[in-house]
């Protein structure tokens, strides 16, 4: 293993974690740069930098072609996809085992079958795993799709085939919004994706969105490494995670069985790689199969800091046939707790993207502070990517700890010139149903954390203004 090429077919922070388990691994990291991105800040962890031709994301990271001609010229071993772009596309994945080149992920069966919603939930409900109510195939029309919504009772939601990340969802509460909505999903899984095709489920109200952590070699032995609380979002997007969850607290009966049941998934396809099973739990605790998402995760580092467990460099390793770090499910424990905030180039009050260039990073953070990020003083942040900066990550010995140290990490992170989420993480962590752990993937448009923030720079504005008056009095009278 040691020695071999590995292209990073990513960028941001997922780029620099994958460069630095590659090179505590002895592999040559390989990064690219493309003509948008010219100075990218992943590149500083690359042992080689190539150039990845093209101004925007269909002619750069989604270009198979292109992708294959840089593999074949700079005499690549193994490609890392990171997460998004090309990490769950099948035709990528058959492309590279045909050219004898490592995909640094489950094989290309597992890709196709668990990274496609329709298939997977086929797959889990023949499994004997619970499954959301709805449509099992793909939905070609707007009538088929209002059928079912009256067959399952309405809200339902429209959901993209091969989504991920929340972008190709949208929930409809009657016949109108999903005539309204129906091209504008496909549009968006087009463009995302490039594959339009929508399933359609019942939109369970106030659920819990919960994920199981999945670790697989390639002699048929797959690890749960446990779960993880996902149920902070904005727009089906995360933006805080934990783990463990809260909410399942200290049933460890309920722990053991969702855990168990997303091996029981991942056996189904001979999975052989890092991966994660997701469900939705009603408030009644019953819990349903959501989807497979047959790459590393944007919030893996909690899951290590609460295990001890290098998920980037198992699944490396895994992927050239060595074996994984531990030997048994019993080898893993949980330690502690861990959150997890993602920190957003966005308005903290729409939570909408807000592009601009940092004039300003500093960061004093409390002892044992981890934050996975991409950022320094004068990086521009464009539309053309997502504006997710970087991951601040606290491990306790217990959720209150973790919670605490959190909120002393997020004072000591300044990142001037542009706008942040920041603001809005600092409300959450002061609220209380967040304090008791009692959220829901309602929290963000029931508690509206966001009108805090409103009001809060209402008052620093009025503040500002005040004083602004005050020095202009005392200037007068001098």
């Amino acid at each position: 293993m040691k020695g071999k090429r590995v292209l990073i077919i990513n960028r941001g922070e997922i780029a620099i974690r994958v460069a630095k388990a590659l090179n505590e691994l002895g592999l040559v990291s390989v990064g690219v740069w493309t003509d948008n991105e010219t100075e990218p800040p992943h590149l500083e962890y690359c042992q080689e930098w190539v150039h990845l031709k093209g101004n925007n994301n269909k002619e750069t990271y989604l270009d198979i072609p292109k992708i294959m001609t840089l593999i074949t010229d700079f005499k690549i071993d193994a490609v890392h996809p990171g997460y998004g772009f090309l990490s769950e596309n099948k035709e990528f994945s058959e492309t590279l085992a045909k050219k004898g080149i490592i995909f640094i992920g489950p094989n290309p069966v597992a890709v196709h079958k668990m990274g496609a919603k329709d298939i997977s939930k086929q797959i889990a409900k023949e499994a004997g795993v619970p499954v959301v109510p709805g449509s099992i195939g793909e939905v070609p029309t707007v009538e088929e799709a209002i059928k079912i919504g009256n067959k399952f009772g309405y809200p339902i939601l429209l959901k993209a085939v091969a989504g991920g990340g929340g972008k190709g969802m949208r929930p409809c509460y009657n016949d109108k919004d999903v005539r309204d909505n129906f091209a504008a999903v496909q549009r968006e899984a087009l463009s995302s994706f490039g594959y339009a095709a929508l399933l359609v489920e019942k939109y369970i109200l106030n659920p819990h969105h919960i994920e199981v952590q999945i670790l697989a070699d390639k002699k048929g032995n797959v690890y749960h490494l446990f779960e993880r609380e996902c149920s902070i979002q904005r727009r089906h997007q995360k933006i805080l995670e934990e783990a463990p969850s809260p909410f399942i607290g200290t049933d460890e009966a309920l722990r053991k069985e969702i855990c168990e049941t997303a091996v029981k998934c991942a056996k189904a396809v001979n999975y052989d790689s890092a991966g994660t099973v997701e469900f939705i739990m009603g408030e009644d605790k019953k819990f349903y199969f959501l989807e497979m998402n047959t790459r590393i995760q944007v919030e893996h580092p909690i899951t290590e800091e609460i295990t001890g467990i290098d998920l980037l460099a198992n699944m490396i390793k895994v992927a050239f046939g060595e074996p994984l770090d531990f030997k048994s499910q019993d080898d893993i424990k949980i330690h502690g707790h861990a959150i997890e905030l993602r920190i957003c180039a966005e308005d903290p009050i729409t939570m909408l993207p807000a592009p601009g260039r940092i004039v300003g990073f500093e960061t004093t953070f409390p002892q044992g502070i981890r934050f996975d990020h991409c950022i320094y003083p004068k990086f521009t942040i464009t539309p053309d990517f997502d504006p997710m900066l970087g991951k601040l990550i606290a491990k306790g010995f217990n959720r209150d700890v973790a919670i605490r140290k959190i909120k002393n990490a997020l004072d000591g992170l300044i990142i001037d010139g542009i706008k942040t989420n920041i603001a809005l993480h600092k409300v959450i962590l002061n609220e209380k149903t967040f304090i008791k752990g009692e959220y829901s993937t309602s929290y963000i448009t029931t508690i509206k954390p966001q009108e805090k923030v409103a009001a809060k720079e209402e008052i620093q504005a009025f503040m500002l203004k005040v004083a602004a008056i005050e020095m202009n009095q005392v200037g007068g009278l001098s």
